[in-house]
C-alpha cells in the first residue's frame, strides 16, 4: 500500500470519498432501504478511512477550542435562515429539479429506532467530516492551486482554487447549497488560519453533531436528507 500511495498519492486523500459518494449514487435503487444503507455505508467508508486514509490522517487539533466555535458558528449559519424566513427553501432556489427539495429520505419507522440513530449520528458527526475534509481541504483546495499537491503547504490556495472548492462544496448540499456554501467558505479560512486539517475535521464534526442534535431534538428532519 505505500508503494502505491507513494505512485498515487491522491488515494488516502479521495478514495474514502469517492467510496461516500458511491453510496450516495446507489441510494435511490437500493433495494433494502436506508435501515441497512446507513449502516453499510459507515462500516464501508469508516474502513476505507482507516484502511486506506490512516497514513496521512491527524486527528490532534492544534486549536481545539476555537474550533469548537468555528463549527457551532457554521450550525448557527446553517439553520439561521429557516428560523427567520420560515418560507425560506420554499423559493425556487433552493426547491428545484436541479438542487432538489429540503425533503428527508429518512422514513417516519426510523426516525425513533436506536440503532439507525446511532449509526446515523456516527456517520455525520465521525465519517463526513473526516472523509470530506481529507477530499476537499486536503486534496482538491491543494491539486486546484498545483498539480503536485503535495508541495502545497496546507491553508495555502490560488484564489481560482479556493471558489472552486467552496462552489463545489456548496453543491454537494443540494437544496441546502447557499449555507454549504458560507461553511465551504469558513472550512477554507480556518485551514488557513490553523495550517491543521484536524482542526477542519473537528470544526465540521461540531457543525455536524450539532445539526444532528437540532435535527432529532426538533424534529428537523429535512435538514437529513
Amino acid at each position: 500500500m505505500n508503494a502505491r500511495v507513494e505512485r498515487h498519492p491522491s488515494i488516502p486523500y479521495v478514495v474514502p470519498f469517492l467510496g461516500f459518494i458511491a453510496f450516495l449514487a446507489v441510494r435511490p435503487i437500493f433495494p433494502f432501504g436506508p435501515a441497512v444503507e446507513y449502516p453499510l455505508r459507515v462500516l464501508v467508508v469508516g474502513s476505507l478511512v482507516l484502511l486506506v486514509s490512516r497514513p496521512v490522517l491527524d486527528l490532534k487539533p492544534s486549536q481545539g477550542l476555537g474550533s469548537v466555535l468555528v463549527g457551532l458558528g457554521i450550525f448557527a449559519l446553517w439553520i439561521a435562515p429557516d428560523l427567520l424566513f420560515p418560507d425560506y427553501r420554499s423559493h425556487w432556489l433552493f426547491s428545484n429539479g436541479v438542487t432538489g427539495k429540503p425533503e428527508s429520505s429518512i422514513p417516519p419507522e426510523l426516525r425513533s429506532d436506536l440503532q439507525f440513530l446511532v449509526f446515523r449520528l456516527l456517520g455525520t458527526a465521525v465519517i463526513v467530516p473526516i472523509v470530506e475534509e481529507l477530499f476537499w481541504r486536503g486534496f482538491l483546495l491543494r491539486w486546484l492551486t498545483r498539480g503536485d499537491f503535495r508541495a502545497v503547504r496546507l491553508g495555502d490556495w490560488a484564489p481560482s482554487a479556493f471558489w472552486i472548492t467552496a462552489l463545489l462544496f456548496a453543491s454537494e448540499h443540494g437544496p441546502w447549497w447557499d449555507v454549504g456554501l458560507l461553511a465551504g467558505i469558513g472550512f477554507n479560512l480556518w485551514l488557513r488560519r490553523t495550517r491543521s486539517l484536524a482542526d477542519c475535521i473537528l470544526a465540521h464534526a461540531v457543525a455536524n453533531a450539532a445539526l444532528a442534535a437540532y435535527v432529532i431534538g426538533r424534529g428537523r428532519w429535512e435538514y437529513w436528507l
